[in-house]
């Protein structure tokens, strides 16, 4: 049975476009605790999250030794034409299945997460304004920006508690996680239309990304009562 809630929320998606906003930053930049403060400003039922982490490619022909000299941190690692093709889907009011990915073994598991079409799609990853198509389909692209010492101490801390790793394995990593940050993601920082300093305390940016937001929503329905 369709409840008279959900019924109205996909008569309003098929009048309403999806708003795609793109948040990109450096490794242990606050991307995370940002989308987490978005969430606070809007309904539960008003935004879905994706994440480019569970869009790394699935390595589970390779061996554990293999798959863990994969450089998760180059473009190549991630099926953007899955992400683009899930993306295009929820902006045409369709529920995708989104991969699971392990990051202790380094492959992609068999379940899948349901993601419903929402007004709002948050999509966030380090890598997502490396692809021409991402940031096409994206409304409003965000970068998170912070200090190197700081980003370093979040991916050691974050590492070792979901990753498995230790201390020295994420250190001596770091100097890869760097040379790509330098490469990809930094350049990337001139297809933003906010940058926020500082990630997720950084409150007054956060409140202009909600306005922006919030005014995009705004003539969208405004757009539908015409309709």
């Amino acid at each position: 049975m369709i409840s008279v809630d959900n019924c109205k929320l996909h008569q309003s998606l098929t009048l309403m476009k999806t708003i795609v906003i793109g948040i990109t930053g450096g490794s242990g930049s606050g991307k995370t605790t940002v989308v987490k403060k978005i969430l606070d400003f809007f309904l539960g039922n008003e935004v879905a999250v994706i994440s480019q982490d569970a869009y790394y490619r699935d390595n589970s022909n390779l061996s554990l030794e293999e798959r863990r000299k994969i450089n998760f941190d180059h473009p190549n690692s991630i099926e953007f034409e899955l992400l683009v093709k899930h993306i295009e889907a929820l902006k045409k009011g369709q529920t995708i299945e989104e991969p699971t990915y392990d990051y202790v073994t380094s492959s992609r598991q068999q379940k899948t997460t349901k993601i419903e079409p929402r007004h709002i799609v948050i999509v966030e990853g380090i890598l997502l304004f490396t692809d021409a198509q991402i940031r096409n389909l994206c409304n409003i692209k965000v970068y998170v920006d912070a200090d190197s010492d700081d980003r370093l101490i979040r991916i050691i801390e974050r590492d070792m508690l979901e990753r498995g790793r230790s201390a020295q394995d994420v250190i001596n990593r770091y100097q890869i996680v760097k040379a790509m940050h330098e490469q990809f993601i930094e350049p990337t920082k001139r297809f933003a239309d906010l940058i926020i300093p500082q990630g997720g305390e950084n409150h007054i940016a956060i409140d202009v990304l909600v306005s922006m937001i919030q005014q995009k929503l705004h003539i969208q329905r405004k757009k539908t009562q015409v309709v």
